[in-house]
């Protein structure tokens, strides 16, 4: 492994000549507080395996991406490095790691910067998001490579979901505003895929700080699109998740050998 570009297999994700290189994008500098005290949220371990290691090789398990960035914590990138080092992770699979950003806009676009410039499609997918299956993956870059300049994976809510007027203090009680149609209303995930122009316009375009890089494609007007999400692509973010994400992956190995 090297910080130096391989070359990429020609193959897609069906086996046949690519349409578009593909990269992805993983910003792991975020702190993840909800998740409670210790390492970056990116490198708590799930089944004696950092979650990052874990995400970038479900991104690096679809053929298509040949190469992933990964945006380390500002001061982290030397550790980092030596993460992916010390992991067995796909050879035909080019890994680089950069120092991030004071916000997650701001790492997703030091990410975005590092592409060399034969990559035509882009990923991005948070780290904290580690058992994504292959085929969600698939799915979001053969949408880009059929046009869309931006998708999205989704699935329906399960609860009802209430609109409110946000409490004036901790803990007040919020009045409810509207009960939305559920049928319109989606939970989004990652991997998300673009179109890299489309991608590189929003992120000089759009300055304000965001948390989905799809809403910033949103605002120049474009159309984004949503494929079928996964069950298992749920982002690990309280303790609770950490609990369920354990569970998935030994239900995975038992089941799989994975």
């Amino acid at each position: 492994m090297s910080d130096e570009s391989r070359p990429a297999p020609a193959d897609g994700p069906s086996g046949g000549p690519a349409e578009a290189r593909t990269a992805a994008v993983i910003p792991a500098a975020g702190r993840g507080v909800r998740l409670g005290p210790g390492a970056p949220k990116a490198l708590r371990t799930l089944g004696g395996t950092p979650m990052l290691i874990h995400a970038v090789r479900a991104l690096a398990a679809s053929r298509a991406v040949s190469l992933v960035v990964v945006v380390a914590p500002p001061d982290g990138a030397v550790e980092v490095k030596s993460l992916l080092a010390a992991h067995a992770l796909p050879e035909r699979t080019d890994f680089v790691v950069v120092p991030g950003g004071a916000s997650r806009q701001e790492s997703v676009r030091l990410g975005l910067d590092a592409l060399p410039p034969e990559y035509d499609v882009v990923l991005v997918h948070d780290a904290a998001r580690p058992l994504v299956p292959v085929d969600t993956v698939d799915a979001v870059i053969e949408a880009v490579r059929d046009g869309a300049p931006a998708v999205v994976p989704a699935l329906p809510p399960s609860d009802t979901v209430k609109e409110v007027t946000p409490a004036a203090a901790p803990g007040a009680p919020e009045p409810v505003v509207a009960t939305p149609d559920r049928s319109r209303l989606r939970a989004v995930q990652t991997p998300q895929g673009f179109d890299r122009q489309v991608l590189a316009r929003a992120h000089a375009e759009v300055t304000e700080n965001v948390t989905d890089d799809a809403s910033m494609v949103e605002q120049l007007g474009l159309t984004v699109v949503v494929v079928p999400g996964h069950e298992e692509a749920f982002k690990v973010t309280r303790p609770l998740d950490l609990v369920l994400a354990e569970a998935v992956l030994a239900r995975r190995r038992l089941n799989d050998g994975f």
